[in-house]
């Protein structure tokens, strides 16, 4: 029985240790930088935003995947309601970047889905899930002057756009 302790123990801190890196990334913190390929055919990076415009970064699981597929056609037919603000907004994933362009043109995407197939990018978020190899649906929201604004952890697909235009107001992001 004594031997159980130490590897209770161990368990228990490397649990801790693993609780406390999904929560590394707070609101007020500097969002990790990126420089990432996109399916517009341009390559985006995050601090080459900072001092002009909010930046709102969605991560998806999948493309092609029925919850995303809904996310990324919300996102599309009722994006009007996000460009009424002065944000840049993109969908990523960790999907190679044939796919997310593949996927863009089958939902009609009329902006940017990043492609982070290095899961680097993934990773500094803290939205990977290893066992699985995709990432978690989250949306971050950052100010422009390149903090966290928002995590969210409650993704509704089917009303994505008019989430993020209703979290955008709520955030105080000006308006075009």
């Amino acid at each position: 029985m004594s031997q159980l302790r130490p590897l209770a123990l161990l368990a228990t801190l490397l649990l801790a240790a693993l609780m406390a890196r999904a929560g590394d990334l707070a609101v007020g913190d500097l969002a990790p930088d990126f420089t990432l390929p996109a399916s517009d055919g341009k390559t985006y990076t995050l601090s080459d935003f900072r001092g002009r415009q909010a930046v709102v970064v969605a991560w998806f699981p999948k493309a092609y995947t029925s919850g995303c597929t809904v996310e990324c056609k919300s996102l599309a037919e009722k994006g009007h309601l996000i460009r009424a603000y002065d944000v840049s907004y993109f969908m990523a994933s960790v999907d190679p970047l044939a796919d997310n362009i593949g996927f863009a043109e089958a939902t009609g995407a009329d902006f940017p889905l990043l492609s982070d197939p290095g899961k680097d990018t993934a990773a500094a978020y803290n939205v990977l899930m290893p066992a699985l190899g995709v990432a978690k649906r989250h949306t971050f929201y950052i100010g422009e002057d390149g903090r966290i604004l928002k995590i969210d952890t409650d993704i509704r697909p089917a009303t994505s756009a008019e989430d993020m235009a209703a979290t955008l107001g709520e955030l105080g992001v000006r308006k075009r």
